[in-house]
């Protein structure tokens, strides 16, 4: 398997600049940190909200999509005589 030079230069670039960046970045060595880590009072609600949204949301659609379409099958459809 053959790389090109300007390919693996390319490659050695982006790789050295996110290491590089990883090395000053501040968050990089707080990621263990209690900071990312806390919960709160509000972090249960929070959830609770979150999840409750993506539950009700597909029985919200539902119902709007049933309610349309029910009102749609009493209308007289325009068929032509054969």
């Amino acid at each position: 398997m053959k790389i090109s030079v300007s390919k693996l230069a390319g490659q050695t670039q982006i790789f050295m600049l996110g290491l590089l960046s990883f090395f000053f970045s501040s968050s990089a060595f707080a990621v263990d940190s209690y900071r990312y880590a806390h919960v709160t009072i509000e972090t249960p609600w929070m959830i609770f909200l979150f999840l409750l949204v993506i539950v009700l949301l597909p029985f919200i659609v539902m119902a709007i999509l049933y309610w349309r379409y029910a009102f749609q099958k009493d209308k007289p459809e325009n068929r032509d005589a054969e």
